[in-house]
């Protein structure tokens, strides 16, 4: 099948542009609140600096109640919020809103599982020396678990770029929805595999420079 690139080429490029801006801002409003949704699950469990077992309960199980829902029927479910807030179900804008809100819970737990590997006893004799819990956090919890809160923010983005290749079946934009409405639907394999071969690109670079952050921060 012919492909005429010089009506596809501006859709393609503005594809790209909407799966960066989906990815950009999912990462930057979701990799805040999960860290601080993290934080508060990790200081909130038994023994920990802010220890509130109701809370740390709750949140514990609203992540989990989140986590597992696949990203195609999460998007949907959340239909009505995402109205509310964002006043459409569907465009690039409608499918950022959900990408947030399921990022936010995935980053939280990987947040909760770095902080839990820090050695206690570094914790305690930081209390012992009168720091209080805002500054045990911000200069010895969120420093001490950097380099792997990097990778594990790494492994989260990849995963936040596949979502936004469901996004695309929902009416989202992006290059999966590139590739389904120009590739799938028209039986045009060349453009679906540019499409494909787009994301990989996008996944390859996003792990090398999370890698390489990684290590320049664990050989500090």
């Amino acid at each position: 099948m012919n492909t005429d690139w010089n009506t596809l080429w501006p859709v393609f490029t503005a594809s790209i542009g909407q799966t960066l801006w989906m990815v950009a801002v999912t990462m930057v409003a979701g990799g805040f609140l999960g860290l601080l949704l993290g934080i508060l699950l990790y200081t909130t469990r038994r023994g920990g600096l802010l220890e509130n077992t109701p809370l740390h309960a709750a949140l514990n199980v609203l992540v989990n109640f989140v986590r597992p829902i696949p990203f195609i029927i999460f998007i949907t479910a959340v239909g009505p919020l995402t109205l509310r807030v964002v006043g459409t179900t569907i465009g690039t804008a409608a499918a950022t809103f959900p990408l947030i809100v399921a990022t936010t819970f995935g980053i939280s737990r990987v947040v909760e599982q770095n902080l839990v590997t820090i050695d206690a006893g570094v914790i305690e004799a930081a209390r012992s020396m009168g720091a209080g819990p805002a500054r045990i956090i911000t200069t010895l919890l969120v420093p001490e678990a950097l380099g792997p809160l990097i990778l594990g923010y790494t492994f989260v983005f990849v995963s936040v770029v596949d979502a936004t290749a469901i996004a695309g079946a929902v009416g989202g934009g992006g290059l999966g929805n590139f590739a389904i409405a120009y590739g799938y639907q028209r039986f045009n394999w060349t453009v679906t595999w540019i499409a494909v071969l787009t994301i990989v690109l996008l996944v390859q670079l996003a792990q090398f420079l999370g890698n390489w952050l990684a290590g320049r921060t664990l050989r500090r």
